[in-house]
């Protein structure tokens, strides 16, 4: 048996040994074919999406007591019942599987006044849930991550002899001021009162009285930074403030500022620091 031979036979009884196989050369048409069911199945679900959201124009089931202009929930939704009592404002943005609440169950009467309310501007971000069985607001231009959990009620557990599901839940309304970034995965307890432009970091868990233009982390969420008229920020920024992008530039302008290399970015810089 030649050298050649004996390697080819010794890769064969490995080969078998481990249940190698040898790769199958590719079916061209098969391959082509599954591309195209692919682009379909993407095609097929972004029309699914387009046609599931649900806007004033189009609320399909979902009756709001109020729904502004250009606000959009994303389809698939998550639950949502007590709608009468629950109002949104203009522009805002909610995101797939979101769960809006109002009352305990579906099929209440409430009464005449809105139980959930969002402001104009709110963006809610997939997979959050607002579950107001008693009074929640929500300010204008506030920012919720993704998964964030505020609800109005939490669980009793006074009695040791029955069951805490059992028991008479404690309710109290909570307030979100306008302006505020609410992290990913936050969770806000009835009875909180956040003051406008706070930031709640990921994973808080809020209670209480939040005052304005706070950081707050932890959990239980305490404020970690304030700002003042008097003292500005306490503890200092570390990081210098952003520069926003001048209201008189255009898209055209912006691209090609995108598109400088870093030796022309540099002369730029030199001729604006020139006397």
């Amino acid at each position: 048996m030649g050298r050649r031979s004996q390697v080819y036979e010794l890769l064969g009884g490995r080969a078998a040994e481990y249940g190698e196989r040898v790769p199958k050369s590719k079916n061209t048409f098969s391959s082509r074919r599954s591309r195209l069911v692919q682009r379909a199945v993407h095609a097929g679900w972004a029309w699914v999406q387009r046609t599931g959201a649900v806007t004033a124009e189009r609320p399909g089931r979902l009756r709001f007591g109020a729904m502004g202009t250009g606000t959009r929930l994303a389809f698939p939704q998550g639950t949502v019942f007590g709608e009468p009592w629950i109002h949104l404002g203009d522009h805002c943005i909610i995101g797939e599987q979101v769960t809006l609440t109002a009352g305990l169950m579906p099929d209440l009467d409430l009464g005449a006044e809105p139980i959930l309310r969002l402001g104009n501007g709110v963006v809610l971000g997939r997979g959050s849930h607002v579950i107001a069985d008693t009074t929640v607001t929500i300010g204008s231009d506030c920012y919720f991550g993704p998964y964030v959990y505020v609800t109005s009620t939490n669980h009793s557990y006074d009695d040791p002899q029955v069951p805490i599901g059992k028991q008479w839940p404690r309710m109290e309304p909570v307030e979100i001021g306008p302006g505020c970034w609410i992290g990913t995965g936050a969770v806000i307890l009835p009875g909180a009162r956040i003051g406008r432009n706070v930031v709640v970091a990921a994973g808080a868990v809020v209670r209480g009285v939040v005052p304005d233009h706070a950081v707050v982390a932890g959990a239980p969420a305490r404020v970690v930074r304030r700002w003042t008229p008097t003292e500005g920020w306490q503890p200092p920024l570390r990081t210098p403030a952003p520069t926003p992008i001048p209201a008189d530039i255009t898209p055209e302008q912006l691209l090609a500022l995108s598109e400088l290399d870093e030796q022309s970015i540099k002369a730029l810089r030199a001729i604006e620091d020139a006397p």
